[in-house]
């Protein structure tokens, strides 16, 4: 099993930066990828950042490429993610992920179930 608790986030105006936080215990060695999602209202859940743990390899969305930046401290167990030049479409509740199972398709670094854990999930609003 494994535990993710975030913290983070918060209220914004456009062309602001925030960064999210993502705190992994327990069965920590069984991860292979750590990603983020995000969920807007009236919108289906959307895959932001991913990055494979033992590399360190990352991939990107168009929506938030150059502007998204995941990254995360080994020694800490945590996970990050910098948030630059957010836009009002940046709005929506995001969550962290965590998988063991290797991803075999592309589609699959921003497919939700890919992931087994998730973070309890933190508010980021973008007003202009």
């Amino acid at each position: 099993q494994v535990q993710l608790v975030q913290s983070g986030g918060g209220s914004v105006q456009a062309g602001g930066s925030l960064r999210l936080s993502c705190a992994a215990s327990g069965y920590t060695s069984s991860i292979l990828y750590m990603a983020w999602f995000r969920r807007a209202p009236g919108k289906e859940r959307e895959g932001v950042a991913t990055i494979y743990t033992p590399g360190g390899l990352t991939y990107y969305p168009d929506s938030v490429k150059g502007r998204f930046t995941i990254s995360q401290d080994n020694a800490n167990y945590t996970l990050y993610l910098q948030m630059n030049n957010l836009k009002r479409e940046d709005t929506a509740m995001y969550y962290c992920a965590a998988g063991g199972r290797p991803i075999r398709r592309a589609a699959g670094f921003f497919d939700y179930r890919t992931y087994d854990y998730w973070g309890q999930g933190t508010q980021v609003t973008v007003s202009s």
